[in-house]
């Protein structure tokens, strides 16, 4: 694999594979995430692969593996471009009739196209779909539609685009500057504004200095980060680079649970396939700018989703929460300066520094700008991967993507932020308890000022 040496052979890289591309060919898009791959979407693979054959259609249509997107509960979903078919509940058993009826004749097949619950009207293209109606893909842009263990698809994509603009054309602190002035906050949890803690972290004194990606996602029932990990390993990679770069940092770590084998997977094939084209190492895109990441593989133990007892782990000693201050930027791995942000956060850089500060402020609120990914679970119709503006009310992602509440019936509570809400759960809470209790004591219906449960 030839190295890229420089922005410009990485754009003449982008516009070679886009024109060995023919834009009529037929690519069938199969999610291979965690959920559809629980639901056989390996084995369908396979399938179309025999199928193909078998019909002489093995070079021209293209199986391709992708990520999560997102309509888990109707999973094995999976796509036919350029005719922009939308099948999902697809089993094995379905592969003969979609290769004679769809790639052969251009017909859909009826009954793999997904049904409105109200109307009964079968719906073809992914984007009418209601549940993909209200939401911004632009993290999950490139999930369900390239191959995450295929640079050059990513590359294809625009990728790798963002670092080589920053490390072309920008300063470290120019690019701090508009990280700051985009509004990004820490998608982990915190809300913490990502701008001002690389410019505490590019500003301390000390040598190395570290930048570390959480992806110990540990919260019951939350998929966010495993499904990026999975479906666009190299967009957060990219991340990763640009903050290095402004921060000054040399090395390294994604700290990844060890329950995530396909996202660990895809990890160490991306880093793998940087290093062999020299987006990792000594002197990425002829810069003069060196970083090296490691994988680290967590061992299941919920508190070092804590940033400090995260540093601990990885430091080799047990994962324990350490006093503060002095903060990571100041005293973190090994004693040094160290950022760390979590896989959302890092995923967002990249398109920050690429479109601008203009286009990503479009969307959110006044102090919090761009989107938000949930994994939406519980006793709702659609259950899945959403990812909405900042803002956007609790209503719409409830009933109007996912689908309102099972068998009909009426909506009572939800909890965000898995097992430790606290107060962001609590007044949500507390607005549908009083909804059906309008005159109960708040001591009375057991969830404490504090937003635990009494």
């Amino acid at each position: 694999m030839k190295k890229i040496e420089s922005p410009s052979d990485l754009e003449a890289l982008r516009q070679n594979i886009l024109s060995k591309r023919d834009p009529k060919r037929q690519v069938v898009k199969v999610c291979c995430s965690t959920g559809c791959r629980a639901g056989g979407s390996l084995k369908i693979i396979d399938a179309f692969k025999q199928e193909l054959t078998i019909s002489g259609l093995e070079d021209k249509v293209e199986i391709k593996k992708t990520g999560c997107r997102g309509f888990c509960e109707n999973g094995p979903v999976m796509a036919v471009d350029p005719d922009n078919i939308f099948y999902n509940k697809v089993e094995t058993d379905d592969v003969p009739e979609i290769v004679s009826e769809t790639l052969i004749h251009g017909k859909p097949v009826e009954r793999l196209l997904y049904t409105d619950p109200e109307s009964r009207e079968k719906i073809t293209c992914e984007k009418d779909i209601p549940f993909f109606g209200k939401q911004v893909r632009r993290v999950l842009a490139n999930c369900g539609q390239i191959d995450p263990t295929n640079i050059e698809d990513y590359i294809a994509a625009g990728g790798y685009g963002a670092i080589g603009k920053a490390l072309s054309s920008m300063t470290p602190e120019e690019v701090i500057n508009d990280v700051t002035d985009s509004k990004l906050r820490g998608r982990g949890g915190a809300g913490f504004s990502t701008g001002l803690k690389w410019k505490f972290a590019r500003q301390a004194p000390g040598r190395p200095k570290y930048i570390i990606c959480n992806a110990d996602e540990g919260d019951p029932g939350a998929f966010m980060d495993r499904s990026v990990l999975e479906g666009d390993p190299h967009a957060v990679l990219e991340g990763m680079l640009i903050g290095a770069y402004a921060i000054g940092a040399e090395y390294g770590y994604i700290y990844v649970r060890e329950e995530y084998p396909i996202a660990v997977e895809h990890l160490g094939i991306a880093l793998e396939q940087m290093r062999e084209r020299g987006l990792l190492g000594e002197n990425i895109l002829g810069a003069g700018f060196n970083l090296d990441i490691s994988l680290k593989k967590g061992a299941g133990a919920f508190v070092c989703g804590e940033e400090t007892a995260l540093m601990s782990s990885i430091e080799g000693k047990r994962g324990m929460p350490r006093a503060r201050p002095p903060f990571p930027a100041q005293a973190g791995l090994d004693g040094k300066p160290s950022n760390i942000n979590n896989v959302e956060t890092w995923a967002n850089v990249p398109l920050i520094i690429k479109n601008g500060v203009g286009w990503y402020t479009e969307i959110g609120t006044e102090k919090s700008k761009g989107t938000k990914i949930f994994s939406l679970v519980g006793k709702v119709n659609n259950t899945g991967l959403v990812e909405v503006p900042i803002g956007v009310t609790m209503k719409e992602v409830v009933f109007d993507i996912g689908g309102g509440i099972l068998k009909g019936r009426k909506f009572k509570a939800v909890q965000m932020g898995g097992a430790i809400g606290r107060m962001r759960a609590f007044p949500v809470f507390e607005f549908a308890y009083r909804l059906r209790y309008p005159t109960a004591d708040r001591r009375n219906y057991g969830i404490r000022r504090d937003g635990g449960h009494g």
